[in-house]
């Protein structure tokens, strides 16, 4: 039995001529929440409908729970529950019509839990779907995604669409309702403060391509910023794992990832007169992967 719930090796796809990812390698633990981030474009999107066998990569796998997301897709989708950005539904429908109609694809559908989960995300079942707010309607989509007790779920930009404080009550009751189920959580986001407090992996995708996968924790731990007045000639760009430097007058800014002791020693023996370190959040961890000035 494997511990990974996503496995995904050399994934290449293409729009025409135009590459969207180019040799995506990816490993999400089984249990873990995972923070899928890249700006809008970034391939994204594009990922996920690939996990999800919508579409056949021109090369490379991506497996769920060991079967292939493409040929094995009818198994595969018994095993995730997936909620899209903005998902659209039935209007017409109230709650439960369209809780009972989207239960009559899963034999294992449990009726039981779904109404627990209707309490627990203020739903009432005689609500007409058009009815409902925004907040209302992703809470809606989280629940068909979760009723027939899936190993994964797949949230794609979920809080699209919401105001901050439906958001921040959107993500609580998902991550509550997920981690006391021991669901695996592939979330894919471009708002950064949203992933932070609540994934505990983080993946960077920029252009097509992972800049970085790691722990939250790692990240927040082993990429720093240093600030000093460099001696003349400084090699900065010797230095391994720079992200970012950023001049100011006669100062300099410069975001090291995988720090240690050697590379803070490396960093002071080309400041002046000492230096500052600074922790990162991960909305400054995320720009300096994607538009960091190496040079």
């Amino acid at each position: 039995m494997t511990d990974t719930a996503i496995e995904i090796r050399n994934l290449q796809f293409s729009y025409g001529r135009k590459k969207v990812l180019t040799g995506i390698d990816l490993d999400v633990p089984k249990g873990s929440i995972f923070g899928f981030l890249g700006r809008n474009g970034a391939g994204k999107t594009t990922l996920i409908k690939t996990l999800l066998g919508l579409q056949k990569p021109i090369a490379g796998t991506c497996k769920i729970n060991g079967m292939d997301s493409f040929a094995d897709t009818l198994e595969v989708r018994k095993q995730i529950g997936f909620m899209a950005e903005d998902q659209q539904m039935y209007g017409w429908m109230r709650v439960g019509q369209i809780i009972n109609w989207v239960a009559g694809f899963y034999p294992n559908w449990d009726h039981d839990f779904t109404n627990e989960l209707i309490e627990v995300l203020r739903l009432v079942k005689n609500t007409k779907v058009k009815a409902l707010s925004k907040g209302q309607n992703s809470s809606l989509a989280l629940l068909l995604a979760l009723g027939h007790r899936p190993d994964l779920v797949i949230l794609d930009d979920p809080t699209l669409g919401l105001d901050p404080i439906a958001r921040k009550d959107f993500l609580r009751h998902v991550i509550d309702l997920l981690q006391s189920n021991g669901v695996t959580v592939f979330f894919s986001s471009h708002l950064l403060y949203e992933i932070e407090p609540v994934a505990d992996h983080i993946a960077i995708l920029d252009e097509g391509i992972i800049r970085k996968t790691d722990k939250t924790e790692n990240l927040r731990q082993n990429v720093r910023k240093f600030q000093f007045k460099p001696i003349a000639d400084a090699g900065l760009s010797d230095i391994a794992g720079i992200l970012d430097i950023m001049r100011s007058g006669d100062s300099v800014s410069v975001t090291v990832e995988d720090c240690d002791d050697v590379k803070r020693n490396q960093l002071k023996q080309l400041s002046h007169n000492g230096m500052t370190e600074t922790a990162l959040n991960l909305d400054e961890i995320f720009e300096a992967y994607v538009i960091g000035n190496k040079g």
